[in-house]
């Protein structure tokens, strides 16, 4: 044992950090993050609005955002229909930094965290390095769905402090069924119940969004990003809303002015230009049909998704399908699900160059399973790129 790892933590000895490939490839479809580029007009917007913040970087940012919250309650009331305060927004660097603040004021040493696998992977790290016991609920082994009745009965069980869910569910891309969310509340009443809806804006319609709770479940917790919708993953801006009250007691983990000046006003010009950046969802929900529909066409079977991916099945040995894709300039996702992948809907000339090679492979790659269960993976590495 080394210098440093006799002195770290024994929970954190030997853990991998998180982290998806980063490799230059021509066709990079595996962190669902945007093709389209941040469109010129929101470009200079920025450029001017940052010009006006540089000889004050002096001060401190404001340590509440303001602007900014108000900026992101406005927009969800235009895009969900929902009625949001000011006082009810809480934002951060990412989504991941809104759950820590969640995990770091209700979770901790002696609390539980609940989540059901598979599903994001950043939600038993952020507990379990915060100090939570991590528990992994189960999905139904062949087709992932939870249900209002086994996701109860699993809450009843563990009488977890924190429980998260995911619509759409990453890597899946299912939805919620909606009633999960009240069973959940009603079955675990010492929990703050996290509803993870960052693919939120690409979900089919008629699809609700649990923001439409809040007035009723002040336990409850819906966070969102604008890395996806938005196509701003690199403006690295997450939020989340929840009563006053909740949103007040975050203020006693959070770290002093964690939100930059530039990064407060990046996003609020994006919130401005909010038609603009979400411009692109529609082209993106018709290649992620596309996939949908092209991938069970060559014997795959995908899952019908909510979200900007599609996860697809059937693979005789998905570790070679990857490599051979990449092989040909294509980076996708392997989220740890035997014989399964998952791909970013990408342009349309992105989608093509994806299907194409998809058609080559098909024949050694898509097959009959020599496994009993489509899911028999003993460990889940699932997504890592809601942040």
């Amino acid at each position: 044992m080394s210098e440093v790892e006799r002195l770290l933590r024994p929970d954190l000895r030997g853990r991998t950090a998180y982290g998806a490939p980063q490799l230059d490839v021509p066709v990079c479809l595996n962190t669902n993050e945007s093709s389209y580029p941040v469109p010129e007009v929101v470009v200079r917007a920025v450029l001017d609005a940052l010009a006006a913040d540089l000889t004050g970087l002096n001060r401190y940012p404001d340590r509440e955002f303001t602007d900014l919250r108000k900026a992101l309650s406005a927009y969800l009331e235009r895009q969900a229909g929902v009625s949001v305060t000011p006082e009810q927004v809480w934002a951060g660097n990412g989504s991941n930094e809104v759950l820590s603040h969640v995990v770091q004021a209700f979770g901790g040493p002696g609390r539980t965290a609940l989540g059901f696998t598979p599903s994001y992977s950043m939600h038993p790290i952020i507990a379990e390095t915060l100090g939570t016991t991590w528990v992994d609920g189960l999905r139904e082994a062949e087709t992932f769905e939870l249900t209002a009745g086994t996701a109860a009965a699993q809450a009843r069980e563990h009488d977890p402090s924190v429980v998260f869910l995911c619509s759409p569910n990453n890597p899946t891309g299912t939805a919620l069924p909606f009633e999960v969310i009240g069973a959940v509340l009603d079955a675990a009443p010492n929990a703050v119940v996290v509803v993870d809806e960052a693919y939120a804006e690409f979900a089919r319609p008629g699809t609700p969004s649990a923001l439409t709770l809040l007035p009723t479940h002040p336990r409850l917790v819906v966070t969102r990003t604008m890395s996806k919708a938005f196509a701003f993953a690199g403006g690295r801006l997450g939020y989340l809303v929840a009563s006053p009250a909740l949103v007040d007691a975050l203020r006693l983990v959070r770290l002093p002015y964690h939100l930059s000046t530039p990064t407060q006003t990046i996003a609020t010009v994006a919130l401005e230009h909010a038609e603009l950046m979400l411009s692109t969802v529609e082209a993106v929900k018709v290649q992620r049909d596309r996939l949908f529909h092209d991938l069970g066409a060559l014997g795959a079977t995908p899952v019908q998704s909510d979200a900007n991916f599609v996860l697809f099945g059937g693979l005789v040995d998905e570790k070679s399908t990857w490599q051979a894709l990449l092989e040909r300039g294509i980076l996708v996702r392997d989220v740890g699900i035997r014989h399964h992948l998952r791909v970013t809907a990408g342009t349309p000339a992105e989608t093509t160059r994806f299907l194409e090679a998809m058609t080559q492979l098909a024949p050694a790659h898509v097959g009959p399973l020599t496994t009993p269960s489509a899911v028999d993976h003993p460990d889940f590495e699932t997504a890592e790129d809601d942040a």
